[in-house]
């Protein structure tokens, strides 16, 4: 059975009020903070957390949130566990690229159960419901039916330590220069993996994720009809960050690619 539906209007209702937000400060120069020497949080992030965790408190107080700013509420802490990133892309943002959204996903006894992406720049929403399929403003969302990684475009995104050791992540990115048609580094993984989901990439990889970042956007994905898994081929660990998406059809190639750049059996 679909979960309440108050979830998923909660969820959407959070979006679009996060959306709000973000086209208030976007190009206005908000404040912006260092969280690490490439790592950027701004005022806009900040608000749009508080007046989502105002709502679940207001609306569901038995639930938990864990947030990218406040991160709190670890597995566990309640039933039921929303997850935001309030601003992913916070670099785009913060120089005024409009390549940005907010994600949000809710567990209940551990398994995401619903998910919404709002990308306010250019109004669209991405919602799924497990076992309901994903949607994009309403309308049904399919994966690609690409088979051929030699006609696939592809997504990555690299970890705020690239700086420190960049190596492995450059290695595979140039494997896939040679295999795939196109690869791209967009800035924002919970749009990478909705737009897998919505058939625009083949696949997306990246090493080192936080679990607001993925939680809405693979569940997006698989509702798709796509798959996602870590390199392994294992379910995803929302908590490890490791992470292949794709429609499916490129996934085993995909993995092949990565575990011999990485030196991998």
């Amino acid at each position: 059975m679909p979960p309440d539906p108050l979830f998923l209007a909660t969820a959407v209702e959070g979006a679009l009020a996060a959306g709000r937000i973000h086209r208030h400060f976007f190009r206005q120069n908000p404040a912006i903070e260092k969280k690490g020497p490439i790592d950027l949080v701004t005022e806009a992030d900040l608000a749009a957390e508080q007046q989502f965790r105002d709502l679940i408190a207001a609306r569901f107080p038995t639930h938990a949130v864990l947030g990218e700013e406040q991160a709190d509420a670890p597995a566990g802490a309640s039933r039921w566990r929303w997850i935001i990133d309030p601003l992913d892309g916070t670099t785009n943002f913060a120089h005024g690229l409009a390549l940005f959204c907010v994600s949000i996903a809710l567990e209940i006894d551990g398994r995401r159960e619903v998910a919404v992406v709002f990308d306010p720049m250019a109004e669209e929403l991405f919602t799924a419901e497990r076992g309901c399929g994903a949607r994009l403003n309403g309308r049904l969302l399919r994966v690609s039916g690409q088979t051929r990684l030699g006609d696939s475009l592809l997504c990555t995104g690299f970890p705020y330590t690239v700086r420190e050791d960049r190596g492995p992540q450059v290695a595979v990115f140039e494997a896939f220069l040679g295999r795939a048609r196109a690869v791209r580094r967009l800035g924002s993984a919970a749009l990478d993996l909705c737009y897998v989901a919505a058939g625009r990439f083949e696949g997306f990889w990246e090493q080192q994720l936080h679990a607001w970042d993925i939680a809405a956007g693979t569940l997006i994905v698989e509702e798709a009809g796509g798959l996602v898994t870590d390199y392994a081929g294992a379910p995803v660990d929302l908590a490890r960050g490791q992470i292949i998406a794709s429609n499916r059809h490129v996934h085993e190639t995909v993995r092949a690619v990565i575990d011999d750049a990485l030196g991998d059996p």
